[in-house]
């Protein structure tokens, strides 16, 4: 069950769309449980698999309601096939396109400038010009990361890159391949390709195991780079401390492995942790806190099965070395980009989770207690599209869509 949101008309501002709704007013309860825990999920459609969770509360929660009002704004529309969105210093908007290129757009949704001068992508399927990050001294430097897929000897594969900004040419200057996830395959899909700086100025990259059979069982190898979860300097090296430096036949640049189509990476801003979500296959999309050197259990365990409905392996949840995701959902949610709320705009919302869908066609908002989900609410539901992914800056959310749409999410 829903929270109840009021009509209200359209409101037109210079040269932007806006379509908003408010939520109704009512108690500040950062878990205000819509009736029984145990009745009203957010989801009601029929589980894929009769499989059971680890424990209570690893799938379908209870609903929560934003109580606060906000309005959802309708900022841009047709800016083309965007991927990843990321505020810049000041407000404006950068954000990629799969087909090889990246637009600055400002805060009003309104076009700046389009970037070119990026390496070559393969924009097949899934692949493309894919996440963007900014260097902590952005402001100073103008430098940014990308992840790219790129053509590699008779495959691709999930490549990052750096180069400077530069906004008078509109151009990206001496751009530079720092790292390739290989081995290349022959595929276009499951690239992962998320990046997040920590707090030591370390980039974590997220890779898929490229979805084809050959791949999914080298997200179990430590001497693949495919399906998994990278801490790498800035310069591409693997980063201080990583948990594999020292074994013998192993990528020293990988964090955690056992992953399968990792989309989604941001940093809890209280503990300090690695939170990740990834694509389940028929169901069992997860939500993981990832812990150095630690297995995650793809193509081993999971919560889903085969797309033709075939169970995978030996079709097991849980294994001893291995994580259980914090949370799961069945059917699937399809989590593209995510981000954790700072601010104190809304007040339920300080620390929740926001984590953009694709196939479900919604935001999942989060809340989390104690590294456990206690809590689940969709927004953006009755938009109808495919979410690709979703950004926080100076109390708001914004949001793209598979539809080139551009949304800000903000107190009413």
């Amino acid at each position: 069950m829903q929270a109840k949101n009021f009509l209200c008309l359209p409101v037109i501002l210079v040269s932007i769309y806006i379509t908003g709704c408010g939520n109704n007013t009512g108690s500040s309860d950062a878990a205000d449980v819509v009736d029984s825990p145990k009745t009203t999920p957010v989801e009601t459609l029929k589980a894929n698999t009769d499989y059971k969770p680890a424990f209570e509360g690893q799938t379908r929660i209870a609903a929560v309601k934003t109580v606060t009002p906000y309005t959802v704004e309708k900022i841009g529309t047709d800016i083309g096939r965007p991927w990843a969105i990321v505020p810049l210093p000041g407000g404006r908007l950068l954000i990629t396109d799969k087909t090889g290129y990246m637009q600055i757009r400002g805060a009003d949704g309104a076009l700046v400038k389009k970037i070119t001068g990026f390496p070559e992508v393969d924009a097949e399927e899934q692949g493309g010009m894919l996440d963007v990050a900014l260097d902590p001294a952005f402001a100073k430097n103008r430098i940014i990361y990308w992840v790219f897929s790129e053509k590699y000897g008779a495959g691709n594969l999930t490549a990052v890159a750096k180069g400077q900004l530069d906004e008078t040419t509109a151009t990206i200057q001496n751009p530079v391949v720092i790292f390739r996830a290989t081995p290349a395959l022959d595929s276009k899909k499951h690239f992962g390709s998320r990046l997040v700086f920590d707090i030591d100025g370390n980039l974590f990259v997220s890779a898929g195991e490229r979805s084809i059979l050959e791949g999914r069982v080298q997200a179990q190898s430590l001497s693949s780079g495919l399906g998994k979860i990278f801490k790498i300097t800035k310069e591409g090296k693997p980063a201080p401390g990583n948990p594999f430096l020292q074994q013998k036949d192993a990528m020293p640049e990988i964090y955690s492995y056992g992953h399968r189509n990792p989309q989604s990476l941001d940093i809890h801003p209280v503990t300090g942790e690695l939170w990740e979500a990834e694509f389940g296959p028929r169901g069992g999309d997860e939500l993981n806190i990832i812990k150095p050197g630690k297995n995650y259990g793809w193509p081993v365990i999971t919560y889903g099965l085969e797309y033709d409905g075939r169970k995978i392996g030996d079709s097991i949840q849980q294994k001893a070395g291995m994580e259980q995701p914090v949370y799961y959902w069945d059917p699937v949610h399809s989590p593209g980009g995510m981000v954790f709320y700072t601010g104190d705009a809304i007040p339920e919302w300080k620390n929740n989770l926001f984590l953009s869908g694709q196939s479900s066609t919604h935001i999942a908002r989060l809340v989390i207690e104690n590294n456990k989900v206690v809590g689940e609410e969709s927004l953006l539901a009755d938009k109808k599209e495919r979410i690709r992914d979703v950004a926080y800056y100076n109390e708001m959310l914004y949001a793209v869509t598979d539809n080139g749409s551009l949304y800000r999410i903000s107190k009413k």
